[in-house]
C-alpha cells in the first residue's frame, strides 16, 4: 500500500503541472464560472441547513407535546359535563 506522503507528493506534482498548463487556466475559469452560478442561486451552507434542521426537530417535538396537552384537556372537558348531569 502506498504511503500517504507519497500520494501527497504525487498530487502536488500533478497540481504543479496542471497549473503551468492551459488546463490550469481552464480550471480557474471553470471555478470562477461555477462560483458565479452558485452565488446567484439561493443556496445555504451545510452548517446553516443543519442548524435549521435542528430547529425544526425541536419545533416538531414541542408541537407534539402541545397536541398531547390539548388532547388531554379536550378529554377532561368532555368528561366534566357528564359528571355534572
Amino acid at each position: 500500500m502506498l504511503n500517504h506522503k507519497v500520494l501527497d507528493e504525487i498530487n502536488a506534482k500533478i497540481s504543479q503541472v496542471l497549473a503551468a498548463s492551459p488546463a490550469g487556466d481552464v480550471e480557474k475559469n471553470l471555478r470562477a464560472s461555477l462560483q458565479g452560478i452558485f452565488s446567484r442561486l439561493d443556496l445555504v451552507t451545510r452548517e446553516e441547513f443543519e442548524v435549521q434542521q435542528a430547529v425544526l426537530v425541536r419545533t416538531r417535538e414541542k408541537l407534539d407535546r402541545l397536541e398531547a396537552q390539548v388532547a388531554a384537556m379536550e378529554k377532561q372537558f368532555q368528561a366534566e359535563p357528564a359528571r355534572q348531569q
